[in-house]
């Protein structure tokens, strides 16, 4: 059962990236290194949340925005703590402080090959775009 869902602060970095390292799915890159998490957690102050089971980090969700759309990263809760509702409520408190931020859309990623992740995704209502593909450039 979940003790609480409070927001990512770097002191959670080593938990959660442990829990990265572990789940399913998560792809991770340079831009999951603690400066760049620490950074993004700056520039999106209170969005990204942890939750915490008897003393122990059991999910996270990074949730950023542009101002105009929002967009989640790294939605992960441990195996043994899924079917708990946690990705579910961490998605809802994602989405809400969002909402208080001005931003009314949210953007995901979810690799092709995640079925479980795909499968959740439908399951709490996100749309998947078949009309838009994803390219990426390296900042030079």
């Amino acid at each position: 059962m979940i003790e609480q869902i409070v927001p990512f602060e770097p002191a959670h970095y080593a938990a959660a990236r442990e829990l990265w390292e572990r789940t399913p799915g998560v792809g991770l890159s340079d831009s999951d290194e603690p400066q760049a998490i620490e950074k993004f957690l700056l520039r999106n102050p209170g969005l990204s949340l942890v939750a915490v089971a008897n003393g122990s980090l059991v999910g996270t969700i990074l949730v950023g925005h542009d101002g105009r759309r929002g967009l989640i990263h790294h939605l992960a809760v441990a195996v043994q703590s899924q079917r708990n509702g946690i990705g579910r409520r961490l998605v809802r408190e994602g989405m809400l402080r969002l909402r208080g931020a001005g931003v009314c859309k949210c953007h995901l990623l979810v690799f092709a090959s995640n079925a479980s992740g795909r499968k959740f995704w439908a399951a709490v209502g996100a749309e998947h775009r078949e009309s838009l593909a994803i390219y990426s450039l390296g900042v030079v």
